[in-house]
């Protein structure tokens, strides 16, 4: 047995994933035992649970592999500062105080947790471990890739290709043949305008991608002096324009400001005239500038990919890409390349950003360090911890709350059917939980996709978050494409990891009106053998209403990662909107 784990943290999304001879037993981000959204610290709790989930005791690793090269990533940081000094003076303290304390000895932080000798712990890339968790956890033995994001060490984004055997006499390599270098940077550029929206870098992005529908691109132009895109995708930022390369407080300068106007308050209401008809005075008007600059964010985001993608295909002839880093889940630009490329296939894995990045560096290890043939593919995201029966009661009745058992699967699945088609909202929380950002099935919140005021609903009353903000539909794979256009969605890896937005078939637009986000939706498709229990229920739901789509979004409140334990469950059930819980075969409803 070789057991090779992969770690990622210090920056955010901390996170640990554990292959047992090449194939993924475990993974988990930190947040998720911790509580605490984007958890950046050492990932002891995501560490404990892989290694318990498997029965093995740290000292059984053959390696562990560490997502990025941290030397490489302090030079980085220690150039930028000196170049930009005296403006970077607080930057350089602050970082020196964080890197001297940690960041910097990584090995020996390693070394002493896990009590594992200093040559047992390996390093890789940042962007080749984005690389090699999306490639290595495709099925493709060959394919272009493309990776983005923020930044690595130095690198912001590549081009490549990847090439992988199932024998064991094959050569498995990764060819980052292009790429571009900090401070240039399509997800620094994105993130700017995420803050300049009034949205947590880092966490806003999809905010972003979410608002962009509501407006126009009318500041394209203005864009485009801030970044010139070349045809192969690379971009050149005017730098006079932005301050993340060397302050700790902003991303965007005066000189931004000047050109868009004001930046959005964070926390202030967000409503045009598409929203609320009936408001059209001075501050829909305000929100609506700020929907036309997310519009051209979005677009020029959309190109620059785009022209990454086109750029890929030239250089190596694949009719398949893998794509990874943080900008890979900007899922309505995902969804063009599919219908805009000459790519036929595309695979991202759900945790494209920097928690994936423990998978991808122990995929690189296994198989390109040791040369170990592929054995895996990555049909699902369900690699989390799963609670035992005794486990759900035992939280349940710490809490005091009355609950059924209803062990027969059909008659429970009924249940939540009739509550569903009753116009409820459901927390479904079913064996283990889901590697990535996205709630798949496991940890879920589900409603009535025919029913228009279920955005409103879950939105308000349960989520309590933005109302601008969209919901996924989820359906069944075999039922995709009356409903969705998107070709052969049962090859579409994307589809089932909730990262790819599609139109919605005209004539279903105002069928399932709570998952149409003005025409489109950020789809998930559903297969039996995948998810038993949640395929039954969207069939179930299907045969009761004619309609095999449901409503998803995660199941947590605003500001919390998504659900892990059956505490974690409970806890939002009580505090939100929710009417009717199901763990397991254990149902609670509220008393109305």
């Amino acid at each position: 047995m070789t057991y090779v784990l992969g770690i990622s943290c210090y920056y955010h999304d901390a996170a640990a994933a554990l292959l047992k001879d090449g194939i993924l037993v475990a993974a988990a981000e930190e947040e998720r035992f911790t509580r605490k959204k984007h958890d950046t610290r050492f990932p002891e709790s995501a560490i404990a649970f892989c290694l318990r989930l498997a029965g093995i005791k740290a000292s059984d690793l053959d390696y562990v592999v560490f997502y990025e090269k941290p030397f490489l990533k302090f030079e980085r940081i220690l150039y930028t500062a000196f170049a930009t000094f005296p403006r970077s003076q607080r930057f350089f303290r602050e970082s020196m105080i964080s890197w001297l304390n940690e960041k910097l000895f990584v090995k020996a932080h390693i070394s002493r947790k896990l009590r594992l000798p200093a040559d047992r712990i390996l390093f890789c890339e940042h962007h080749v471990s984005h690389a090699a968790s999306a490639f290595f956890a495709s099925p493709f033995e060959e394919a272009a890739i493309v990776t983005a994001d923020g930044v690595g060490e130095w690198t912001t984004a590549t081009i490549g290709q990847g090439r992988a055997s199932w024998k064991p006499s094959g050569v498995n390599s990764l060819d980052l043949s292009l790429e571009l270098r900090f401070p240039h940077s399509l997800g620094l550029l994105y993130s700017a305008f995420t803050a300049f929206l009034g949205f947590e870098v880092n966490e806003g992005e999809y905010k972003v991608m979410g608002m962009a529908p509501y407006g126009e691109p009318r500041y394209v132009d203005q864009v485009h002096r801030l970044v010139q895109l070349a045809e192969d995708g690379s971009i050149h930022l005017d730098m006079d324009y932005f301050s993340y390369h060397y302050s700790t407080e902003q991303t965007f300068t005066k000189k931004f400001v000047e050109l868009f106007g004001p930046p959005r308050l964070p926390e202030s209401l967000f409503f045009t005239h598409k929203t609320h008809p009936e408001r059209d005075g001075a501050e829909a008007q305000a929100n609506q500038r700020y929907a036309d600059v997310a519009a051209s964010i979005q677009l020029v985001t959309e190109e620059a990919l785009l022209k990454m993608a086109q750029h890929a295909h030239r250089l190596t002839g694949s009719r398949r890409l893998c794509m990874a880093g943080g900008v890979a889940l900007n899922s309505v630009a995902n969804g063009r390349i599919l219908r805009e490329t000459p790519f036929e296939e595309l695979y991202i894995q759900p945790a494209a950003g920097d928690s994936g990045g423990a998978l991808g560096a122990a995929l690189y290890a296994y198989h390109v360090l040791l040369g170990q043939p592929r054995r895996y593919v990555m049909e699902h995201a369900y690699y989390g911890e799963e609670y035992a029966d005794g486990q759900i009661v035992a939280a349940l009745d710490a809490v005091g709350l009355r609950y059924e058992v209803v062990p027969d699967e059909q008659t429970l699945t009924g249940r939540v059917v009739d509550a569903l088609t009753a116009g409820k909202v459901v927390g479904w929380f079913q064996g283990r939980f889901e590697w990535g950002p996205r709630a798949l099935g496991n940890r879920s919140i589900l409603a009535d996709p025919r029913r228009a005021e279920m955005k409103e609903v879950v939105n308000a009353k349960i989520k309590f978050r933005e109302p601008f903000r969209p919901f996924a539909p989820v359906v069944l794979e075999e039922e995709t494409q009356k409903y969705f256009v998107l070709d052969s969605p049962q090859r579409q890896f994307p589809a089932r990891f909730m990262l790819l937005v599609t139109p919605v078939e005209q004539t279903k637009q105002d069928v399932i009106p709570a998952v149409s986000h003005f025409g489109t939706a950020r789809l998930q498709t559903i297969r039996k053998e995948i998810n038993p229990p949640y395929y039954e229920l969207v069939r179930q739901f299907g045969q009761e209403t004619g309609v095999p789509v449901l409503m998803n979004t995660s199941f947590n409140l605003r500001g919390e990662p998504i659900v892990a334990t059956p505490g974690d469950a409970i806890n939002t059930f009580q505090k939100s909107g929710l009417d009717m819980l199901v763990m397991s075969h254990f149902l609670v409803e509220k008393d109305r």
